[in-house]
Order: structure tokens, then C-alpha cells, then sequence
């Protein structure tokens, strides 16, 4: 049995910068409503045609490779996280492979939302664990922004994505006590419809349906957030994951020196470092500047918190995240 440790890190965000100030002009809202609701001030979106879900986890991944110092040549698999694939099917993991020229490597996508990331962290560890593959290219990679209702209707859930991608590259690592020590994934599907898209959907509304109603009041294909709800929850399942993966290392909270959570919303983020009494060192938040990315929101803020210095060789990292499904989950490294 191996470890796996995060060898590279990247990050891509669109250059198009839009504030709160901006979307008060197009949505009744003001820039005090959403930093007093959600702790942003502003995210990036894509322009059309410039960038997609596929390219953004490119740029990303490219900078992770090159940091990783390992070979294109030697990525044995790819791990693909995103609720925006480019097409309804294949997902984005082959066409980053053909962008990559990572000849016939698998390519797996996974769909769990705001827990992709760690989800797909947990899928690489496990692979590298028992030998499988030695490198594993895992990206996180959302496109929000063409498909929100940027009017006041959907002010809720509009105001708070935006777009980008994270990449970390794993690799086999020989030191037991190095790298990632484990992972822990849970779900609850009774929650499913709290935050879910309905449309299209095999199951319910499919684009035959959409097309046949041409209903200018339809919302099913526009996400669904039940906030409070989901607030309730994801401080809950925040806090039980986090202490699961520390008491399986025979770990304290004070042995923590760096949490990345999903940033999902600012306040939860505050409400788990105060239920931790965690230092404002010890946690790194980025939602502030770049919205809610989902899956593309821990390798974003892990890759930032790194390349400010604020992890070092030696500190415990603890990666945690919870989103639609509900899907949670965190991530214990020794970095």
C-alpha cells in the first residue's frame, strides 16, 4: 500500500470580474444584501466563446502538471468534477484528454457537486493506494453563469455562482506518514430536491418537453435552492465530517493548520471556524472575490492558500465540502 500526495497545483478563473454593483443594475438587489447574506463581493463569468467548462479545467490542469513536475506522458487517469459538463454527454474528463494529449488514459466524471472535488481526491487516493496508477490529473471545473436567471426571480441563487477551475495532480507517495491520510464521503439522497435542476432530466422534463410547453414562465431548468435548509444542514455535516477525519488519525482541532472549506457562503465558512475556535491563519476563505464555483471551489482556494505561503511541508490540511444531494465529505493531508 501507497500514500498519495498533491505533487501540483493550478487555478483558472475568467478575467471578467462582476460585482455586486454590477448585477444590482440588472436584478433588484444591492451589493449590502448579498456581502451581508453570503460574504461575497463579486465572481468572475465566462464570455462566451472565450471559455467553457473544458477549457477552464485545462489552463488549470496545465499549471498543475508543470508544477507537479511530472510528465504528460506519465498521467495515468484523469478524475473530472463538474455539474456544467460542456455536453450532456461524453463528460469534459475525455476532452481535457484530448486537449492534454494524454493518449488513452481513462478518463472518469463525477457528478456530486459542491463535494466533487473531494470526492474525486478520495477516487485518486484510492487508485494510487492500491498501485493501480501512479499520477491521477483530478479537476474541478464549473460553468454557472449561462445558466442562472439573472433577473430578480432568481436573485436567491443567481447573486451567489460563478465560474473557474482547480487542479491537483496526485502521485504515489512512499513515506506512510505523508500525503493524503484518509477520506471520508456520506450522502442523503432524502434531501435531493432541497437543492437540485430539475430540466432537463430523463426523469421528469427532458428538451422535448421544454420545447413542446415553450412556457416563458418555466423555471425547472434554472437551479433550485432551498437556502435555509440547506444552511441547517451543511453546518451540521461540516462539523461531524471534520471531526470524523481527525478522530480517525488520532487527531485534535488543534492540530490543524490550514482548513480549506467549500465556499459555498461566507457565513457558514465563519460559523465552522467558530465552532472550531480556528484562527483567522487557519482558515482560508476566497468567496469573497470569486462566488460560489462548486466543485472548482476547494482546488481554487487550496491553490491560492499555497501559493501565498499559507501551507507549508509538515502542516495538517483538512479539505471539507457539502452540497446538492446531499453529498459531504473532507479530505485529511499531511502536506
Amino acid at each position: 500500500m501507497y500514500n498519495s500526495k498533491i505533487s501540483g497545483l493550478g487555478f483558472y478563473v475568467p478575467d471578467n470580474v462582476v460585482t455586486n454593483d454590477y448585477l444590482s443594475k440588472i436584478i433588484e438587489t444591492n451589493d449590502e444584501w448579498i456581502q451581508e447574506r453570503t460574504g461575497i463581493k463579486e465572481r468572475r463569468h465566462i464570455v462566451r466563446g472565450e471559455d467553457n467548462t473544458t477549457g477552464m479545467g485545462v489552463k488549470a490542469a496545465k499549471i498543475a502538471i508543470e508544477r507537479s513536475g511530472v510528465a504528460y506522458e506519465d498521467i495515468d487517469f484523469i478524475v473530472f468534477a463538474t455539474l456544467s459538463p460542456d455536453y450532456y454527454f461524453p463528460g469534459p474528463g475525455v476532452t481535457v484528454q484530448k486537449e492534454l494529449g494524454l493518449r488513452t488514459v481513462g478518463a472518469l466524471d463525477i457528478r456530486n457537486q459542491c463535494s466533487g472535488f473531494v470526492y474525486g481526491i478520495s477516487v485518486a487516493d484510492q487508485y494510487i493506494k492500491t498501485g493501480m496508477y501512479k499520477n491521477i490529473l483530478v479537476i474541478g471545473s464549473e460553468v454557472h453563469s449561462v445558466g442562472l436567471d439573472m433577473t430578480t426571480r432568481g436573485r436567491g441563487v443567481s447573486v451567489i455562482f460563478g465560474d473557474g477551475a482547480g487542479a491537483a495532480v496526485l502521485s504515489r507517495e512512499e513515506d506512510p506518514n505523508k500525503g493524503i491520510l484518509s477520506t471520508h464521503l456520506h450522502a442523503e439522497g432524502a434531501y435531493a430536491e432541497e437543492l437540485f435542476l430539475d430540466a432537463p432530466g430523463m426523469g421528469s422534463r427532458w428538451v422535448t418537453d421544454i420545447l413542446a410547453d415553450n412556457d416563458p414562465n418555466d423555471e425547472s431548468y434554472y437551479p433550485h435552492m432551498n437556502g435555509q435548509f440547506v444552511f441547517k444542514n451543511a453546518v451540521v455535516r461540516f462539523t461531524e465530517v471534520i471531526n470524523e477525519g481527525l478522530l480517525k488519525n488520532n487527531l485534535s482541532v488543534s492540530d490543524i493548520n490550514m482548513l480549506i472549506p467549500h465556499q459555498a457562503n461566507l457565513r457558514i465558512s465563519q460559523f465552522i471556524q467558530q465552532k472550531f475556535q480556528l484562527g483567522d491563519d487557519q482558515v482560508y476563505n476566497n468567496i469573497q472575490r470569486y462566488g460560489n464555483t462548486t466543485a472548482a471551489s476547494i482546488p481554487i482556494a487550496l491553490t491560492e492558500a499555497w501559493e501565498l505561503g499559507k501551507i507549508q511541508s509538515g502542516d495538517l490540511v483538512v479539505l471539507a465540502a457539502f452540497g446538492s444531494g446531499f453529498t459531504w465529505g473532507s479530505v485529511i493531508i499531511r502536506w
